[in-house]
């Protein structure tokens, strides 16, 4: 199984500015919105988002009003199933990935994120099909919207130029998806997580019905989004990178005057330097400005201890008005650390 590296940049970009800080933007690892146990290790994609016989009438109505394609649901459903699949075929989480006909019912109407499976019926699920867990869609509903406009358009014709009134056709088609992560063993529901877009389609012609004909493209849009959407959310279970802005000091002395130039040019340990020059300065205010930068110079160098115990000192000796937002801030990332390590020993498992 593959292991996934995720590297923390070691200084961003830098926005000057005209107060008595500056901002640098660095790149940080967050954890996995959702913690796959490593014990899971083969699972199953289900579609479960095919209304039941009893429901027939709703969903007839339903497609007549929200303008459905034929078997749009059912193939834009089909599409999402499929694209997880991929997905997860491709980041290589799991030695298994089956995908299974729905075994499951859904006893709601259209547009409606159904009540949990049974976990009795999870775990005669996941027995039959010798997975660790299931991930099932729950959910997937079009709803589309038509509107019609009006323009005047000259066109040529053997009589000569004539004036016509071209029809513009308006498609907002609504997606709703949403989908589930059942682990039988611990009985727990690991995600629950619903989504929502929306595609716009435009066709254009001499009345409304050739405007309307000239839609032709949506099934085809609704199906790649389906896929788009499950790529997305197979993500979820995998750490992801976020750009994250902190400011930092440049004025009160001439160190750091010499430390800004230093930080612009990228030397960020040149500038530090001259930042430990001045933790010990007599005035307090610049004692709790250099504390702070050192702070922030011990995250670039991924020290987060370190950065904690300068952002306390810088607080607590000095009242830095930055120190304690920020002291907040670093606590916060100490805790996903321990949460990615965890991650990361499960997927290395």
């Amino acid at each position: 199984m593959k292991k996934y590296i995720y590297i923390i940049s070691a200084a961003g970009i830098i926005f000057c500015s005209c107060s008595s800080t500056n901002s640098l933007r660095l790149t940080v690892t967050q954890p996995a919105p959702v913690t796959v146990p490593p014990d899971i290790k083969k699972i199953a994609i289900i579609n479960r988002s095919e209304i039941n016989k009893q429901n027939e009438v709703i969903e007839v109505v339903d497609k007549i009003f929200s303008l459905e394609g034929k078997n749009l649901d059912k193939e834009g459903s089909s599409s999402g199933v499929t694209g997880l699949r991929e997905a997860f075929l491709k980041y290589d989480r799991f030695s298994e990935v089956i995908l299974q006909e729905n075994r499951v019912s859904n006893n709601v109407g259209p547009g409606i994120f159904p009540a949990p499976i049974l976990w009795n019926d999870v775990t005669k699920l996941c027995n039959a099909l010798q997975v660790d867990a299931i991930f099932v869609l729950e959910l997937f509903d079009t709803d589309s919207k038509i509107s019609y406009t009006t323009s005047p358009v000259t066109k040529n014709t053997p009589l000569g130029k004539v004036t016509l009134l071209e029809h513009t056709a308006h498609m907002a088609t609504f997606i709703k998806m949403g989908w589930r992560l059942y682990d039988p063993a611990h009985m727990d529901i690991l995600d629950e997580y619903p989504y929502q877009t929306t595609l716009d389609f435009y066709g254009k012609g001499i009345n409304p019905a050739t405007a309307a004909a000239a839609l032709t493209s949506r099934k085809d849009a609704v199906k790649q989004a389906a896929r788009q959407a499950a790529d997305q959310y197979a993500l979820r279970i995998f750490p992801y990178s976020l750009r994250v802005a902190r400011d930092y000091y440049v004025s009160g002395t001439n160190n750091f005057k010499i430390a800004k130039r230093k930080a612009q040019t990228g030397n960020w340990d040149g500038a530090a330097v001259h930042w430990n020059q001045e933790v010990n300065n007599p005035d307090e205010k610049i004692a709790g400005r250099a504390c702070y930068n050192m702070a922030i110079i011990s995250e670039i160098n991924g020290d987060l201890n370190g950065a904690i115990e300068w952002a306390q000192k810088s607080y607590e000796q000095y009242s830095n008005r930055l120190a304690l937002g920020y002291l907040k801030i670093l606590k916060g990332r100490q805790v996903n650390e321990e949460i990615l390590k965890v991650q990361n020993s499960h997927a290395s498992k």
